[in-house]
């Protein structure tokens, strides 16, 4: 049997938002924090907002941040693809006519379209490739913009230098920024840990983290794209955009561990990877199974596994265990010498954008700098020890300036793309032992 997450209250994924629609394209405490000026049009109560990226989870955010305020307004949106970018405005449209104001000289494509999304809005919602999260981040609060950002926060040891240095900012600008790590936000969630820290398990002795499942976000290739725009309108299968499977799905796996850890990141690990079945070029140059083995401070480890292959075992779970019982924390349960079970819902999607809004009305600013860039740490690691057949270690990180090339402020509409195919009709991926990455 599949275990999967409790709460089935939660409602639609982002990812799930576009195929609803149309069949195609802790919760966290309010700051102290004053806000120095009006964050929203002034002598108005309309909140601006900017999407990034037009994906199916940038437009269930979307959705969801306009479902948080009546004065929240899209007034621009941008996307690689302007056809995504218009399609999408007329599903928002359609579901909030009266808050999508986006004409048409605020829907912009390309690499820099980001730039007029971010001028044009006092909240910045951003979903796109995971390579340019840090960046756009950063570029939003840099100009004095609120922040939502989806999960991975970076997918490099550069990329969470970068998002490090946003959080920072944020904090100094007093500019909300919130992460889409979205259990955080899950009120049944965050009971399961709070027993797990006042000794309902006992001493935590190990952690088991699995994210197993047939791969998603396979799409054909439509005629007439460049390679790079084949790459982008499937980027979860590419490394360069996308940082692979452990940074990008098993994320939410080790932001839960790590939280169960009271926000610790492990001080090695070690990782097993490859690619076996998933070899078609529609999947890209990512592997398709992945095995990590983390290890705290204090000993305890982490047994985390991904997997995107057909025909497989399923299962999503995250298991705590303990000297003295054993919490599910998706299925928001503890048993052993403590049995007790969670049995209300949540919506922890939306609860991420209300707790946003809220923040900007009260002037209090939320920021989730202090989980979002340790938590995507620990993935980083393990991706580069399943790419390297290396340990990696959590100062060899820290140290590190790697980044999978080009960097973002690189990427523009004409570049040649950093992965081609091989004669023998597949991309090429980081073989184990031989790949040398820091």
């Amino acid at each position: 049997m599949v275990r999967s997450e409790a709460g089935k209250g939660e409602g639609r994924t982002r990812r799930d938002f576009l195929k609803v629609s149309t069949g195609v394209a802790s919760a966290a405490a309010l700051g102290t924090l004053g806000l120095p000026h009006r964050v929203y049009a002034a002598g108005s109560d309309v909140i601006r907002v900017g999407m990034i990226g037009c994906g199916g989870r940038n437009s269930g955010a979307a959705d969801q941040a306009l479902a948080a305020d009546k004065g929240a307004r899209l007034t621009a949106m941008c996307d690689i693809f302007m056809d995504r970018v218009k399609a999408v405005r007329g599903i928002l449209k359609n579901g909030k006519p009266g808050q999508v104001t986006v004409d048409d000289d605020h829907c912009f494509a390309g690499f820099d379209g980001y730039k007029r999304v971010i001028e044009a809005s006092d909240v910045v919602v951003i979903a796109n490739a995971a390579k340019f999260h840090p960046f756009h981040a950063l570029s939003a609060i840099e100009a004095g913009k609120h922040v939502f950002v989806e999960k991975p926060h970076g997918i490099d040891p550069l990329g969470m230098k970068i998002m490090q240095k946003a959080a920072d900012l944020a904090k100094q600008k007093g500019l909300c920024l919130v992460s889409g790590l979205h259990s955080r936000y899950h009120t049944g969630y965050a009971e399961t840990v709070q027993r797990i820290h006042d000794g309902a398990i006992g001493d935590v002795v190990a952690i088991e983290e699995n994210f197993l499942r047939a791969p998603y976000g396979v799409i054909d290739r439509k005629p007439g794209l460049s390679e790079v725009q084949w790459q982008c309108s499937t980027q979860y299968h590419f490394r360069w955009l996308s940082g692979d499977d452990v940074v990008q799905s098993l994320v939410h796996n080790l932001d839960r561990a790590s939280w169960v850890m009271r926000n610790q990141v492990p001080v090695k690990c070690h990782g097993l990877g490859g690619r076996s079945s998933m070899t078609e070029p529609l999947y890209g140059d990512v592997f398709d199974h992945h095995s990590v083995v983390y290890e705290f401070e204090n000993g305890v480890p982490i047994y985390a596994f991904c997997r995107t292959t057909t025909g497989c075992y399923d299962e999503s779970s995250s298991i705590v265990l303990g000297s003295k019982g054993k919490a599910d924390i998706l299925g928001c349960r503890i048993s052993g010498e403590t049995s007790w079970r969670w049995t209300g819902r949540c919506d922890p999607y939306q609860r991420e954008h209300d707790v946003l809004f809220a923040a900007i009305r009260a002037g209090k600013p939320v920021n989730n700098g202090d989980y979002m860039v340790p938590s995507t740490t620990i993935c980083v690691m393990g991706q580069i020890s399943c790419y390297t057949g290396k340990e990696i270690t959590l100062e060899q990180i820290k140290k590190s300036d790697y980044c999978y090339p080009p960097k973002p402020q690189e990427c523009h509409d004409d570049m040649e793309p950093p992965v081609k195919v091989e004669a023998n009709g597949s991309y090429p991926v980081p073989l184990p032992g031989r790949t040398q990455m820091i």
